[in-house]
């Protein structure tokens, strides 16, 4: 039986809840890929923060990634937090948001998400954050 959101902010209440990508197959694409061990980092456009769209990630929090229907998927911790530009964005940080295997194809897939979510431009801000899982509700729910 799943986790029911009053069951996981219940266990993490200091949890922000968010969703990865922009629709449902990124979605699960990008959950597959934390519970893999591949994805231990994301970004996200620091506009999208400063008009409250996105929750800040803090050092330290754990939050609540939810499935594209809204159901919490898994907890992960932010580990490390950093402001950079888009064109400033290495390789080191690309592989390890685990969704191409090089920074070329990062730089591809993130260009178009992020044309497709408010404009991209190279110098653009981001807020990027690794990450830890602590807790995938797939496996504790069973």
């Amino acid at each position: 039986m799943p986790v029911t959101s009053e069951e996981a902010k219940s266990r993490y209440p200091e949890a922000k809840t968010f969703k990865f990508g922009d629709n449902r197959a990124l979605c699960g694409r990008l959950l597959s890929l934390v519970r893999l061990g591949k994805k231990k980092a994301t970004c996200g456009a620091l506009r999208d923060f400063k008009n409250g769209t996105e929750s800040m990630p803090v050092i330290g929090r754990r939050d609540i990634a939810l499935d594209w229907d809204g159901t919490p998927a898994l907890v992960i911790e932010t580990t490390e937090l950093t402001i950079r530009r888009f064109c400033d964005v290495d390789t080191e940080f690309a592989l390890a948001e685990g969704e191409d295997e090089t920074l070329e194809g990062w730089q591809a897939g993130h260009r178009a998400f992020f044309g497709r979510n408010g404009g991209w431009q190279s110098d653009m801000e981001l807020v990027c954050e690794r990450f830890c899982l602590i807790e995938d509700f797939a496996q504790s729910s069973h």
